[in-house]
């Protein structure tokens, strides 16, 4: 079946609706991110096994420095705690894993972590896994302009920006998926998103499934991309 599928080689996910989740049960709302931690790390692994070469997934903005301090400590908590403990599985896998965004606001053991799981995985390439910590995607473009100014290349150009900015690494998306109802792309990959083709499922994250990661493979399937050319209907 995944063989008629035209298989993305760049997937990037809004993870929304672990707090609505949580709530709806009466649970904490850092209840719904232990289970939203358990859905992407599914979604990792089936990613992996579909043949899709990067993912990006939004763990943390720059604006959700905005919730309760008490939910943003635990949240980085679980990152850690989750980083820690799945590292090795990730590294079995193939997979090598980055992180984007900002890092001096965040905890020095949390930035320490990501330093050493970047260094142990950067020679694997089933499967670039981008983690988004402390990102914006305005956050992002600001910052490597002010790398363009310290530099200042010879030649300002598209190619020459975008390598300046945290995915140069990987391509552009794909696809951008996101859960739970929202149809806003909410600062994320400002620059890279130009021309990705966009999958909103109101489904909350935490209740996102394998098969419903498919079955948005299988809506990008049937899409055909212009990139601003005409091509025959």
């Amino acid at each position: 079946m995944t063989e008629e599928l035209k298989i993305p080689s760049h997937v990037a996910i809004i993870m929304d609706g672990n707090g609505r989740w949580a709530l709806k049960r009466g649970l904490p709302r850092i209840m719904g991110h232990y289970q939203g931690a358990k859905v992407a790390e599914d979604i990792v692994e089936y990613a992996t096994k579909l043949g899709i070469k990067h993912l990006t997934l939004y763990a943390f903005s720059t604006e959700n420095w905005n919730r309760p301090k008490e939910e943003v400590e635990a949240l980085f908590k679980l990152l850690e705690d989750y980083l820690k403990n799945k590292k090795q599985k990730l590294c079995d896998l193939g997979i090598r894993t980055r992180f984007i965004g900002r890092r001096d606001r965040l905890p020095k053991r949390l930035v320490e972590l990501m330093e050493q799981i970047e260094e142990e995985s950067k020679n694997l390439n089933r499967l670039t896994l981008n983690i988004a910590i402390d990102y914006g995607g305005r956050d992002e473009i600001i910052r490597a302009v002010k790398k363009l100014i310290k530099d200042s290349p010879s030649v300002i150009d598209e190619e020459t920006f975008s390598q300046y900015l945290d995915l140069a690494c990987s391509p552009d998306p794909d696809l951008l998926i996101r859960t739970a109802g929202e149809k806003r792309i909410s600062n994320f990959l400002l620059w890279n998103i130009a021309y990705t083709e966009f999958y909103f499922t109101d489904t909350l994250w935490p209740d996102f499934t394998k098969e419903e990661f498919l079955e948005a493979i299988k809506d990008y399937s049937r899409r055909k991309r212009k990139f601003g050319r005409v091509t025959d209907e």
